[in-house]
């Protein structure tokens, strides 16, 4: 939970002093979402840009900036003049990993100013019920028999389900190989038909065929249970700590923007986060409520170079 600081009233006082040109100002705040309009990141960002607008008393609106794995929409926002008109919702996948995984990147960690962290969320490891495996000793088991690497869908290379299996591959002992999806439907339709062995999709989209028996979800990959899905164990419980991992949320502005705003802003995202229309939000699409300043989304950031940074170092995996 975000608790004010002295430094907290300080940019609020500041906000206040800032308050008539804010809403004085012509020129809205641009949202950029580098993900496609309709989705679950839309909807939140939707929700977001209205509650920051009511906090801040400014306009904001969101512009959807989808493609090349969120690069387009981060690379505007690293682009765009530091002057508080321009923020990105971006996450682990547009900025922790593309920055890691893709040396000739035109932005990198130091291209922004880190504003509030957001939500996160878990993945599965999920397998289809006709495997016959209900535990992951089973799953080590089975895989231990095939005489061949064991296959799961992923969201392409360098994405966060297909660094995952490098993962669970190193802490089971077991091979495992990605087989890249352009959307996360066509993946979960080859896992539910056997297709593929396994998958690392979201909660939210299996617990509707989970509760169907048409995939069996060997453990989420936190340390606690999901309330959506509470007889799916969490790999902490099962033994497996090293296994834990997750995929966060959060809000960016570019590097130079006036640190009044930037915590003028943090405040805003924080207390939106924490209503609540906001929490059932999350609720409903298996989130965690992260709600945090910019300190907190620095301590991520440096979290994602250690944990994310040696898969990538220790499996050789460099992307154009």
């Amino acid at each position: 939970m975000y608790m004010p600081t002295r430094r907290g009233f300080l940019a609020a006082g500041a906000l206040m002093a800032l308050s008539r040109p804010l809403r004085a100002a012509p020129k809205p705040v641009t949202l950029i979402v580098p993900y496609a309009a309709g989705g679950p990141n839309d909807n939140f960002a939707r929700l977001l840009a209205e509650g920051m607008g009511e906090q801040t008393g400014r306009a904001f609106i969101v512009e959807n900036r989808p493609g090349a794995n969120g690069i387009i929409g981060a690379s505007q926002v690293a682009r765009a003049a530091p002057d508080g008109s321009t923020l990105l919702m971006g996450g682990s996948g547009p900025i922790s990993l593309n920055i890691l995984l893709r040396p000739a990147l035109q932005y990198g960690f130091d291209s922004f100013a880190s504003v509030a962290m957001l939500f996160d969320g878990p993945l599965t490891i999920t397998v289809p019920p006709q495997m016959g495996v209900s535990s992951l000793p089973e799953l080590v088991a089975y895989a231990r028999r095939q005489g061949r690497p064991l296959t799961y869908g992923s969201l392409g290379p360098g994405s966060v389900t297909d660094l995952y299996g490098l993962i669970l591959s190193r802490t089971l002992g077991i091979p495992l190989t990605a087989v890249p999806y352009k959307s996360t439907p066509t993946s979960l339709i080859d896992l539910i038909t056997g297709r593929n062995d396994l998958s690392f999709m979201t909660p939210i989209a299996l617990a509707d065929h989970q509760k169907a028996g048409a995939v069996k979800i060997l453990g989420l990959t936190t340390d606690h249970r999901d309330p959506a899905l509470p007889q799916v164990p969490c790999v902490t419980e099962l033994g497996y700590p090293q296994l834990k991992a997750s995929y966060w949320t959060a809000l960016h502005a570019p590097k130079g923007t006036p640190a009044a705003l930037v915590q003028a802003y943090a405040e805003a995202a924080v207390k939106t986060v924490q209503t609540p229309a906001f929490r059932q939000m999350l609720l409903t699409n298996g989130q965690t409520e992260k709600a945090a300043g910019p300190q907190a989304l620095q301590a991520q950031l440096e979290a994602d170079r250690l944990y994310w940074g040696k898969v990538i170092r220790d499996n050789h995996i460099v992307l154009d």
